[in-house]
């Protein structure tokens, strides 16, 4: 484990329909008063999404997803601490979002969702979050299947980060993602963040988005995303045991305080 706890990167969705807290955020005021709640909370990364990539959503128009995003990244840009991240797979939704004052780019598809993303990428010199996901989101939780999810994971990104490298785009420049929820069962869950330190070792700094996704559900009882904090807050400390340099996470606070308890602990008892 780190002798450091992960950043946080706080979830802004102004969307009316992503899977936890779809709408809460469509105005661009509401949202950007969050943004500024969370960085005030303890994120270090704001990740700003137009477009909901839940199973089974739909694509929408790119200037539907501008629309959504610009006002909110422009107002935040130089009014907060946080480093702001746009979570889009398209090239050109990224290129506004790195104009308007955003410095990352998280993409769901790796780079692979338009033959564009790879060149942009490699102009815009920004760090890039490389997500692991089976399928698109309109299809990906329909049966699921790897032989061997963790090495199937792990290869797929090393093959996405050499397609990196291939393009110009330093490796420095990449975060890696195993995509939970993207593509794979409970099971499939369970064994990329058991085995994360696995893709610690492609040379990048690893992400985990664990927040409130389904895959909670299946091991306590059905009931509304919101109501996921504690599995959230468990998937999160397990991640940051075995290695995960950020969290993806809705809930800031409450996470960096269990953060700050379970490296305090570590550490007494490494102390001994």
């Amino acid at each position: 484990m780190s002798a450091h706890p992960p950043l946080l990167m706080g979830v802004l969705n102004v969307t009316p329909d992503s899977f936890s807290d779809g709408g809460a955020y469509a105005d661009p005021a509401h949202a950007i008063d969050r943004a500024l709640e969370m960085v005030e909370e303890g994120a270090a990364i704001l990740d700003i999404g137009g477009e909901s990539t839940r199973p089974g959503a739909d694509d929408i128009p790119e200037e539907t997803e501008l629309a959504r995003v610009l006002p909110v990244i422009k107002a935040l840009a130089g009014r907060c601490a946080a480093a702001i991240s746009i979570d889009t797979r398209k090239p050109g939704v990224a290129r506004a979002a790195l104009d308007a004052g955003a410095s990352i780019w998280n993409d769901v598809s790796a780079l692979s969702y338009s033959r564009d993303s790879l060149e942009t990428a490699a102009r815009l010199r920004c760090r890039i979050i490389l997500m692991h996901a089976q399928g698109d989101p309109k299809t990906m939780q329909v049966d699921p299947h790897y032989d061997d999810v963790v090495e199937d994971v792990a290869g797929a990104l090393n093959a996405r980060i050499a397609e990196c490298e291939k393009a110009g785009i330093d490796r420095a420049r990449l975060i890696v993602d195993p995509g939970v929820g993207f593509g794979k069962r409970l099971d499939h869950n369970l064994a990329l963040i058991a085995n994360l330190d696995r893709f610690a070792a492609l040379g990048c700094p690893v992400l985990l988005g664990v927040s409130r996704k389904r895959f909670i559900a299946g091991l306590d009882r059905q009931g509304p995303a919101i109501d996921r904090l504690g599995g959230s807050l468990a998937a999160a400390l397990a991640g940051a045991a075995r290695g995960a340099s950020i969290l993806r996470v809705h809930d800031v606070a409450a996470t960096r305080q269990a953060l700050a308890v379970h490296f305090a602990i570590d550490s007494a008892h490494s102390e001994r």
